[in-house]
């Protein structure tokens, strides 16, 4: 077994970088999903070029560091990889249709699943503090998804069910996080979506334009480097704790939002961003009282 020291200032530096990353794939993602760089790709597609990109990057640099792997844990490794493909694939779909901060607030029921989940499966503890910080968090989340009959629509529950997914695959990815080496992990994690996602990708392929090329490439490039922030978050703290920091998300997208599709977030969208802040500050204060206590 593998084990990381426990971080929790690391671990929040990490799923912080993490979060301007996951933001950027996103925006990626709705750019190839609208005709923006030409006729809009299927989900399937998208998600493909994410993993085989994002497994060209993760092997380059195991191929330059050579690291040592351990044994690894395949059938946790396959449950990880299903749940994620599934869900970024959902989420995929649903960013074409959504703007940025709408699907990224949906997706934010993301974390509250993988800290429900954790408290049945990894057997941890979730005290008041951590209960009231998250849902600070989800509170300012429903804010800024503005609940309403639009809210009901098939994006809507495309992202509402890539959050269910890729709240299970926290699971899985802290399962893996004190068991083997991050490198390892998402060297393997990638292999196993690609080759799903390349399966799934046969039916609906078409031959993208150059620039729909350079955006598969970074989308890639920013989910490697945002996974990988991410496990090592995830090994130097318990997930109930570093997940809520994910909320940040928002954040970047309304910012992509703005800076690429002209959307200006209103008063409503900032009031949602600082109570997220804020449920992320009251963890971050409590986690170092009760180290210093």
């Amino acid at each position: 077994m593998t084990t990381t020291r426990h971080n929790p200032p690391a671990a929040i530096a990490l799923m912080l970088t993490a979060t301007a990353f996951i933001a950027g794939t996103m925006m990626m993602a709705k750019l190839l999903g609208s005709d923006i760089l030409g006729p809009a790709l299927h989900p399937l597609q998208i998600s493909h070029g994410r993993f085989v990109f994002a497994l060209t990057a993760i092997a380059g640099v195991t191929a330059a560091m050579r690291p040592r792997f351990t044994k690894p844990h395949l059938g946790v490794h396959v449950g990880r990889s299903l749940f994620g493909w599934l869900g970024v694939t959902c989420m995929f779909a649903a960013v074409a249709f959504i703007p940025l901060s709408d699907a990224t607030a949906i997706s934010f029921l993301n974390p509250v699943f993988g800290m429900l989940l954790a408290i049945p499966l990894l057997g941890e503890r979730v005290g008041k503090w951590r209960w009231l910080a998250a849902a600070m968090a989800l509170t300012g989340a429903l804010i800024l998804l503005r609940p309403g009959p639009g809210t009901f629509q098939a994006p809507a529950l495309l992202a509402l069910a890539a959050a269910a997914l890729l709240g299970m695959e926290l699971i899985f990815i802290k399962k893996l996080a004190d068991r083997e080496p991050p490198l390892q992990i998402l060297l393997i994690n990638n292999a196993i979506g690609c080759a799903i996602a390349s399966v799934a990708v046969i039916a609906v392929f078409t031959s993208p334009t150059t620039g729909q090329w350079l955006a598969l490439m970074a989308l890639g490039g920013l989910m490697a480097s945002a996974q990988a922030c991410f496990v090592n978050a995830m090994a130097r703290a318990d997930a109930s704790f570093v997940t809520p920091f994910s909320y940040v998300t928002l954040i970047f997208a309304s910012l992509y939002d703005l800076l690429l599709f002209n959307v200006v977030p209103d008063a409503i969208s900032w009031a949602g961003a600082g109570i997220i802040l804020a449920g992320a500050a009251l963890l971050a204060a409590r986690e170092r009282a009760a180290k210093a206590s």
